[in-house]
């Protein structure tokens, strides 16, 4: 054996040698840093991030761990204590942010860790990572003053503005006629909505969008708006378009949009039309 293939193989052996050997080194510091966060959280009084550790899979580990079986009575008097100040801060939360809610005049409804502001508002807590969601748009805080803050706001971008049930349903049906004529569809057989969509998002810009398309000049109109403005014309209750045509939605998961039906619920969309009015 040459001198250059003695050395590879000497390397290879060692390198398998080696390997089972770090790995166990390599798992032996992952439980000891959990150890340490545990130790940090306990030490800080983080009573919900420390209820999230102890129910992990890693939590389990070290308890079983030969060298650190100690660990499992601590854990167990932590987790009594973690999952009762837990339950009494959730308890007081609900409290707190149904007060702030109701000063600011927010219709708020709460099913921990979910809520929901008005139709088309909806919220979800997620105490360990220290976040809430309201529309898929996060707030790095479970402040209830903050979310209720953050709650008005989008209710004021989605509800707080002027609303005429019977020009969006007319300007609706306008956009329906449209599409119905360019692809040859025949009255009342649904057009796709997401096309839908898109034709009606264009026919909501200015003349002078369309002269200079710059986007400071576009009108947006978020699939929220969308969504929300056919809730209030359902709570409207003007029975149809001017023409005395009503709106129809089809349920359906193919190229679809989440929108609010007449009866307040989210629902995949898949087409829209507008139907004779047999009353």
């Amino acid at each position: 054996m040459n001198k250059e293939s003695f050395l590879q193989n000497t390397e290879e052996e060692l390198k398998g040698i080696l390997r089972p050997f770090q790995q166990e080194l390599n798992r032996g510091q992952r439980l000891a840093d959990f150890l340490k966060q545990c130790i940090r959280c306990a030490m800080r009084d983080d009573f919900l991030q420390l209820d999230e550790l102890l129910r992990t899979k890693m939590a389990e580990n070290v308890e079983q761990e030969e060298a650190l079986t100690d660990c499992k009575p601590v854990f167990d008097s932590l987790r009594e204590y973690a999952r009762e100040q837990v339950e009494r801060y959730r308890l007081e939360f609900i409290e707190d942010l149904n007060r702030l809610a109701e000063e600011a005049g927010l219709p708020v409804e709460i099913d921990f860790p979910r809520f929901s502001v008005l139709k088309g508002i909806d919220g979800e807590i997620a105490f360990s990572k220290r976040i809430t969601t309201i529309n898929k748009k996060i707030l790095k805080s479970i402040d209830p003053r903050r979310i209720v803050t953050a709650a008005l706001r989008v209710k004021k971008q989605l509800y707080d503005r002027p609303f005429d049930p019977q020009r969006f349903i007319d300007g609706l049906y306008e956009t329906y006629a449209e599409i119905s004529k360019m692809d040859n569809i025949s009255p009342g057989n649904p057009v796709p909505i997401q096309r839908f969509y898109l034709k009606y998002v264009i026919s909501l810009q200015s003349k002078t969008f369309f002269t200079n398309m710059d986007k400071a000049k576009f009108r947006g109109y978020s699939l929220e708006q969308f969504g929300v403005d056919l809730w209030r014309y359902f709570e409207a209750g003007i029975g149809g378009a001017s023409n005395g045509k009503k709106l129809r939605l089809d349920p359906g998961r193919n190229y679809s949009l989440w929108l609010i039906d007449s009866n307040g619920e989210r629902r995949q969309i898949s087409g829209i039309s507008f139907l004779e009015n047999e009353t």
